[in-house]
């Protein structure tokens, strides 16, 4: 379970500022005790730096060890030690450590007060570091996607749009956020074709789907306790879409009357009727979250589920033979919409920092630009069926993988519409929200109340002045 052209759109240019400057919040809240701010501290010396040259930018020393410490999660480590292997063949003489790490904040921060942090670190993961805490301590990464990759191309040319702004931080660029994640309404196209079902493209498209479905035994939705407030994202993403960024920004600035606005009681109402018709699987409030999704996976009980890309490798043992998972926009209400039902909500994540007090710093950023190289970025889509922030390298095929053929897919067709939020993570209101999403998926409560106590939660937020708020605009 995951608790984001050239950009050419204004739009989607400030909707990844934003995502930037809101990871910087929740770093300052929630998440600000996980490591000591170390503000004021003089940096260790870094190891002797070599000559540059365009084969080496940033003058790694001849023989230097680097050492990359990398989150354990769902993508595992060995992408990140074929990256450090394409480094020590393209830097003879170098060395690379990859060390793994379930919690990147109790693992690294007393090295972090103690002034010798590791030269590279995967920050991501529940216990990650709260990023405001340690960005003083952080090396520009501009230099990086300025440098060219091992295959000889500016590397900024080979990223997708925007992706560097939710690193970048009062004009700093210290997080290479290296996956991007796209969020979609997926399902299983072999099932589709074989019933002669169309994906929906509005919520009263789904209604009819749902009717179709229950035709056929199967239910149209479903969910587990722990993921209810996917049909959140996949609300909030459907609103932005039907009322433009006005939405967008009304919930992400805590306003008294956001989730009143029309578009989101549009698409609130559209899910209720959904529900009233008994189109949704019950029992999903009682559901461990990757049961519920075996339901849809491996059962097809139910035939649409909204979530991240890392679905078909979270679900990857538990998927039906020939399900050919596959993503699909998250619906519109009307054909009217501020936004094509094209748009799509993505972000990148997993955030990649290199400590300005680490004893390599040449080598965290050689080992990044080894990360972003054509064979290294290819390999990680290859082996976790996931897009990284380099663009143009999944083949046609997705590597056998249905569900990556789709993403890619998606962001064709979405082009310059891409957007993301951060106010839930921020203000860390998803468990109270979680309540609220299992009773009315179950049933149990009407528009009114899933509004209300929305917006209770909301105002909550906007009234405590202990919490820190970040302005969007």
């Amino acid at each position: 379970m995951k608790t984001q052209s050239q950009t050419l759109s204004s739009l989607h240019r400030r909707d990844f500022l934003r995502g930037g400057l809101a990871v910087a919040a929740l770093a300052t809240s929630g998440l600000a005790g996980c490591a000591a701010s170390g503000t004021g501290s003089t940096p260790a010396a870094s190891s002797a730096a070599g000559p540059t040259s365009a084969e080496n930018p940033f003058g790694l020393a001849a023989n230097s060890s680097t050492e990359a410490v990398i989150f354990k999660g769902g993508y595992g480590i060995e992408y990140a030690e074929f990256a450090g292997k394409a480094m020590q063949t393209k830097q003879s003489g170098s060395t690379v450590k990859v060390d793994a790490a379930t919690n990147i904040a109790q693992t690294l921060q007393p090295r972090f007060v103690a002034g010798n942090p590791p030269d590279v670190i995967d920050n991501s993961g529940a216990g990650l570091i709260g990023i405001n805490t340690i960005r003083d301590q952080l090396a520009d990464l501009t230099d990086v996607i300025n440098a060219n990759n091992y295959e000889g191309t500016k590397i900024a040319d080979t990223l997708y749009p925007g992706v560097t702004a939710p690193g970048t931080f009062d004009g700093k660029f210290v997080q290479l956020n290296y996956v991007l994640t796209v969020y979609a309404l997926w399902y299983s196209a072999s099932l589709f074709e074989s019933e002669g079902w169309t994906v929906p493209k509005t919520y009263d498209e789904m209604y009819e789907l749902g009717g179709q479905a229950k035709a056929k035994g199967k239910f149209l939705l479903g969910w587990g306790k722990e993921a209810a407030t996917y049909y959140q994202t996949m609300a909030i993403a459907s609103a932005i879409k039907q009322g433009g960024d006005e939405v967008r920004l009304a919930l992400e600035n805590l306003k008294p009357d956001a989730w009143s606005m029309q578009p989101v009681q549009d698409v609130f109402n559209g899910l209720k009727k959904i529900i009233d018709a008994g189109y949704v699987k019950k029992g999903g409030a009682g559901t461990q979250f990757t049961a519920a999704q075996a339901q849809w996976s491996n059962d097809q009980d139910f035939i649409l589920y909204p979530s991240g890309g890392w679905i078909e490798n979270e679900m990857k043992t538990q998927t039906k033979d020939d399900f050919k998972m596959t993503g699909a926009p998250e619906p519109t209400v009307s054909s009217t919409s501020a936004m094509p039902w094209e748009a799509l909500h993505s972000t990148a994540g997993e955030g990649y920092i290199v400590p300005a007090q680490g004893k390599n710093v040449a080598g965290g950023k050689e080992f990044l630009r080894a990360m972003l190289s054509k064979d290294a970025a290819t390999n990680f889509a290859k082996t976790t069926f996931s897009s990284s922030i380099v663009k143009g390298l999944i083949p046609e095929d997705g590597f056998g993988s249905t569900a990556l053929q789709s993403q890619v897919k998606m962001l064709d067709a979405a082009g310059t519409n891409v957007f993301t939020w951060n106010f839930v993570d921020l203000y860390g209101t998803n468990t109270d929200q979680l309540v609220l999403w299992n009773a009315f998926l179950q049933g149990g409560s009407d528009v009114a109340t899933l509004t209300k106590g929305l917006q209770s939660i909301t105002d909550k937020i906007a009234k405590d002045d202990s919490i820190k708020k970040v302005p969007v605009s």
